[in-house]
């Protein structure tokens, strides 16, 4: 069964204050759902924010480089489908259960 990206969100970081850039990320992948996609785009390739996000998330966030150049990066943070969930995501995609990163249910970091 291959299970398809439910809503991709694009996340801009170049136009947030560096001092607020990783809380801000991190409020963003919390409010997404399982399968949904946030697209990352930075001025240069964040990897200690990737290794934070992995602490922090573990598997329930899935890194995938669309873009890496001199002119930045482009990264796909997707939130993982997890058991039952997955094989009932394109049946009630849009169920509003919560079931994702992000506060209104098991989020990422439970």
């Amino acid at each position: 069964m291959t299970v398809t990206q439910l809503n991709v969100f694009q996340f801009d970081a170049r136009g947030i204050a560096k001092r607020f850039r990783h809380a801000a990320i991190f409020g963003a992948l919390e409010s997404l759902e399982q399968g949904d996609t946030m697209r990352f785009i930075n001025d240069h390739d964040p990897l200690p924010l990737l290794n934070q996000i992995q602490q922090r998330y573990g598997n329930q966030v899935r890194i995938q480089y669309v873009e890496r150049g001199a002119q930045g990066v482009v990264i796909d943070m997707v939130i993982a489908v997890t058991g039952e969930e997955a094989a009932t995501s394109s049946q009630s995609s849009s169920s509003g259960s919560g079931c994702g990163c992000g506060a209104g249910g098991a989020g990422c970091g439970s």
